[in-house]
Parts: C-alpha cells; sequence; structure tokens
C-alpha cells in the first residue's frame, strides 16, 4: 500500500459523510421549493456552477470533438444515475431517516461494487470476488440491520 492511500481512504470517508446531509439539504428545498423535482432540479444546477467555477479557476481546456463522440454510449448514463440517487434521496431519506437510508444505500453501493470488480466493468480493473470480500460484504448487510433495529 503506497503512502497516498491511508489519505485517499480517509478523504473518501470523509465524502462519505456528505449523503445525509445532502440528503437533507435537497429534501428541505423541495419543501420550500413545494415539488421535489425542483429539489433535485436545484441540486443539480448548483453541482453544474460549482463544477463551471472549478473549471474556470483551474483553467481546464474544453474537451475535443473526439472526447465527446467517442466515448461509449454507457458512460453517458452516470448524468441519469446522479440524477435518480438525488431524486431518491429527496424522497426516501426524510422517510427512513438518515441512517437507514444511507446503511442501505452503501449495502447496495457495496454489493454492485463487487460485481463491478469481479467482472471489471464499467472501465474498472478486475479484482475477483474473494471469501475475505463475501464476509466484507456480509458484514455490510448485518450493520444496515442493526442500524434499523430501533
Amino acid at each position: 500500500m503506497s503512502l497516498t492511500t491511508p489519505l485517499l481512504i480517509a478523504f473518501a470517508v470523509a465524502v462519505g459523510c456528505l449523503p445525509p446531509l445532502q440528503a437533507g439539504a435537497n429534501a428541505t428545498l423541495s419543501r420550500f421549493h413545494g415539488h421535489v423535482l425542483w429539489g433535485a432540479i436545484t441540486n443539480t444546477l448548483v453541482a453544474s456552477l460549482a463544477l463551471a467555477i472549478a473549471i474556470a479557476v483551474l483553467r481546464v481546456p474544453m474537451p475535443g470533438a473526439r472526447g465527446l463522440t467517442h466515448a461509449p454510449s454507457w458512460s453517458w448514463l452516470g448524468g441519469f444515475m446522479g440524477a435518480t440517487m438525488v431524486l431518491t434521496a429527496i424522497i426516501v431519506a426524510p422517510r427512513l431517516g438518515a441512517a437507514t437510508y444511507v446503511t442501505s444505500t452503501v449495502v447496495g453501493t457495496v454489493m454492485a461494487s463487487m460485481l463491478v470488480d469481479h467482472f471489471g466493468l464499467v472501465g474498472f480493473s478486475q479484482h475477483p470476488i474473494s471469501v475475505l470480500r463475501l464476509c466484507g460484504g456480509a458484514l455490510v448487510v448485518a450493520g444496515m440491520i442493526l442500524v434499523q433495529r430501533n
């Protein structure tokens, strides 16, 4: 393991703290805007603005036509997936509570991630499912069940 790996893991854990906060903020916006779709579009517009500012500040050059036309067709689905995640969080998280919502999505994330790694899907290199990985996934499921019990 390289020296930067623990820092990247710490950063990923810190970013992992954001989903319940984002879901709550977006659900609150939705209530004030009068509909969940307005909360979702506000989220997307603010995110796009933040990224546009980062592009301008960092002076990131525009992509060429090849970058837009030669990307695999499935890669364009990321935006739809993001919209689905934001909209689902707005609708589901307030009903389930932050801990139940997030632990449920973490289980889905871990299960899908193990399959993505095992088969080397969507641009990832292969990392076969092992007994240890399956045990780790089972512990995540157990954690979800424990968090959901009152």
